[in-house]
């Protein structure tokens, strides 16, 4: 077996950017700038590792609905990772038009 097929078998992956490297802070805030950008509610939940296959993760607060302020969403990631330190923190852009996620992605791994 090569070793792109063992790392792809060992490594958990999570979410949108899960097989890139982790997201520097200038590059979340560039996504947090996109879902801002495309209108889309920013929304944050958190979950231990070990549960974090489960389909439902916790919600972090009520999404921020016409949120526009990046600094805002990046607190409350900040905030939600200091409050629960062991856990994934994953950020969604949810679409209101489409009724669905714009984006998903996990911001921090516990």
């Amino acid at each position: 077996m090569n070793s792109i097929a063992g790392d792809y078998q060992t490594k958990n992956t999570l979410e949108t950017f899960g097989f890139l490297p982790k997201l520097t802070a200038e590059e979340v805030q560039k996504q947090v700038a996109y879902i801002i950008a495309n209108g889309w509610s920013p929304s944050i939940e958190h979950e231990l590792p070990e549960n974090a296959s489960d389909h439902y993760w916790t919600m972090w607060k009520l999404p921020m609905f016409g949120e526009t302020n990046i600094g805002t969403v990046l607190s409350e990631l900040d905030l939600c990772r200091r409050t629960y330190p062991g856990h994934h923190v994953r950020l969604i852009g949810y679409d209101s038009y489409t009724q669905s996620q714009g984006s998903c992605f996990v911001v921090y791994e516990g």
